[in-house]
């Protein structure tokens, strides 16, 4: 992956969480942190 893609990528990311936020408000966000936390949690552990 180029850095031209890769900073794409991450604005992208960025701009689709700024419009989500904007829209629906940020109190899901939380929720799906914290789901990630735990897939991460999870994938470690197969590792």
């Amino acid at each position: 992956m180029t850095n031209r893609i890769a900073l794409v990528l991450g604005l992208l990311i960025v701009a689709a969480i700024a419009v989500d936020v904007a829209l629906y408000g940020s109190a899901h966000l939380i929720f799906l942190g914290k789901k990630l936390d735990e897939f991460i949690e999870w994938l470690a552990f197969w590792r």
